[in-house]
């Protein structure tokens, strides 16, 4: 018997707003929204869902664990998701790098895939 992916936590300041803007993202749902608590999860099965608990400190480090999205439209997406709030990230990836390093509104970096890898 195995264990099957449930949900990601991630800390937040703010975890309605990154909540919603997760779920927009990821064209899922806000599931549910509780004082400190947001679960988000697609539309299809609720898994995995990912879990915004409201943390008071800011991040300070590189994260430990991040997503990685996979567009297929590669400059049509990065655009979009710049208008929503996020921005570019230098952690060290090289020049014409398999993946361009974005971070979310309260800086938690992702990875955007270049769809031709």
């Amino acid at each position: 018997m195995g264990s099957r992916w449930y949900a990601l936590i991630v800390d937040a300041i703010d975890p309605e707003r990154l909540g919603r803007w997760w779920a927009e993202v990821l064209d899922h749902r806000v599931e549910s929204v509780s004082p400190g608590e947001v679960v988000v999860g697609p539309a299809a099965d609720g898994h995995p869902r990912l879990v915004f608990l409201r943390h008071d400190e800011a991040k300070h480090a590189k994260n430990r664990l991040h997503l990685d999205l996979r567009p297929d439209d590669l400059d049509a997406e990065l655009e979009r998701l710049v208008n929503m709030g996020a921005r570019h990230v230098d952690v060290g990836q090289p020049d014409g790098a398999a993946l361009i390093v974005l971070a979310d509104p309260e800086g938690n970096e992702f990875c955007v895939i270049r769809p031709d890898r």
